[in-house]
């Protein structure tokens, strides 16, 4: 369990030792962060006939069958394709109408809730107005805001404190060995699930290719052979590396004037622009882009 996910599992476990347990709960977390993890041991908790404190026992028949990844009373739902259609909805909701086969919970799991549609939402209203009895639906998004307003007032929060970087290198720590601090990447990975990944399967190597790149770059005035290979097979890692470099530099560059500060400001924000662009155009000729934004750059500079 990560560290910064367990106080919730804690205080979850505690309300089902006193049959306090909601019946449905929201947690706001991005996978990267350990969002599915949280929710499956939550999940594995509720279903679990001899709690503990810190979750589930591991032990008892439950327990086992969840383990087996194959347990009766347990469903998972994840969007089929862009969507969460109505027809995963209205089947889910008729399986948690039906009689617990391990007479305890039946508990299910609904992955990215806000890509659910319309009908689905509103097919998903109907058991949350009307929850049968030891029913746990756990809901998960990074995206609340997009869920309907009644659906997030029918769930109970799960807040989770999402860990800071000095949190994310003592947990890489206890997992590998770190030359430096990879957490500069963060933003680009998606989270330190991610980022640990990253470290393993050569990705932040890349990544820190691209930010010495763009810093030569930015230095010299021009994209060299080496950095527009990496561009050409890359580009959204490229470009969010390439936003990082530049706001680092209005971070730290304390010499800059107003005027150079709002020029670097509009820049980066024309980079998150083009890199949104990429993920619906992904013919974009963003290299030539990119050679004009650090043209652009040194120009700001040489103010």
């Amino acid at each position: 369990m990560l560290p910064w996910c367990q106080p919730a599992l804690v205080s979850l476990s505690a309300a089902k030792q006193q049959g306090k347990l909601p019946h449905a709960l929201l947690l706001g977390l991005d996978a990267g962060f350990g969002a599915e993890e949280l929710m499956r041991h939550i999940a594995q908790m509720a279903l679990c006939t001899n709690v503990q404190a810190s979750g589930a026992c591991g032990q008892c028949k439950s327990c086992q069958l969840q383990q087996a990844g194959n347990h009766p009373d347990f469903y998972e739902i994840y969007a089929d394709g862009n969507q969460i259609k109505v027809d995963q909805i209205r089947g889910l909701c008729q399986s948690l109408t039906q009689t617990a086969q391990q007479a305890g919970f039946r508990v299910a799991i609904i992955f990215a809730c806000e890509r659910m549609n319309t009908a689905a939402a509103n097919a998903l209203l109907k058991t949350l107005e009307e929850p049968g009895a030891q029913t746990l639906l756990l809901l998960q998004t990074n995206r609340i805001g997009q869920l309907l307003p009644t659906i997030r007032s029918r769930c109970q929060r799960v807040l989770v404190q999402e860990p800071n970087r000095q949190q994310v290198r003592d947990w890489l720590s206890e997992n590998m060995t770190l030359d430096s601090d990879p957490c500069w990447c963060l933003p680009i990975v998606g989270g330190p699930l991610a980022l640990a990944q990253a470290l393993t399967d050569g990705r932040y190597q890349q990544l820190l290719s691209l930010r010495q790149g763009w810093q030569q770059a930015l230095s010299h005035g021009h994209i060299n052979a080496t950095l527009q290979g990496i561009i050409d097979k890359h580009m959204l890692d490229a470009i969010g590396v390439f936003y990082l470099v530049i706001r680092q530099s209005l971070l730290k560059n304390q010499q800059l004037t107003l005027v150079q500060r709002a020029a670097l400001a509009e820049l980066a924000g024309r980079l998150m622009r083009i890199n949104q662009q990429l993920l619906s155009m992904p013919t974009i000729n963003s290299l030539a882009l990119c050679q004009d934004f650090v043209l652009e750059y040194k120009k700001v500079m040489d103010y």
